[in-house]
């Protein structure tokens, strides 16, 4: 098997690790960070696998070659309260178009500690009426936490969706100091 890549496809490197909203699924290939998953239980890190191999067309390897060990360092400095800008190398390949364009501008424009309403991001990629598109491409993150989707809130002061479910929007916006921290 030729160990550089080039010829036998794309590998790439995984781990679980815990985290203050539950196990995180962390994937990267050889360009950066190009997949975190919520509630990374045995199944859903198993689907989640099947479905990154299918999508990239990549061989999967639990973290071999410590190419995760920065990303893993900087979501534990995160999740301390002790890091308020990922500056990870990302691989964007699954995303593409205006999801990658909002999702872009969220990770460059969208600073901890504050929220973004959909229709004002849309506003942002010059598609004033693409709130419900913004809405999408928030759910279709492939690097949740990272490209911080939890900051994009509704107008009118509604949470709004969230892949991971609302009690982990809210805990990570309680962490950045944008809601209260929950009673219990």
């Amino acid at each position: 098997m030729g160990s550089n890549g080039e010829s036998s496809g794309q590998v790439v490197e995984w781990a679980v690790v815990g985290s203050d909203i539950g196990p995180l699924l962390l994937a990267a290939t050889g360009e950066g960070l190009v997949s975190v998953v919520f509630h990374a239980g045995e199944e859903v890190r198993d689907r989640a696998l099947g479905r990154l191999a299918a999508q990239l067309g990549a061989r999967l390897v639990e973290d071999a070659s410590g190419r995760l060990a920065e990303p893993v360092r900087a979501l534990e400095a995160y999740f301390a309260g002790g890091l308020r800008e990922f500056r990870l190398a990302l691989d964007w390949s699954l995303t593409a178009g205006f999801n990658r364009q909002v999702l872009r501008e969220l990770a460059s424009g969208v600073p901890y500690g504050t929220v973004v309403g959909y229709g004002e991001l849309a506003k942002r990629v010059g598609q004033p009426g693409a709130a419900q598109a913004v809405g999408a491409a928030m759910g279709s993150n492939p690097l949740p936490v990272v490209v911080p989707c939890h900051r994009v809130v509704e107008s009118g002061g509604g949470l709004g969706g969230f892949g991971g479910g609302l009690e982990t929007k809210r805990r990570l916006l309680a962490l950045e100091g944008v809601l209260p921290q929950p009673l219990f």
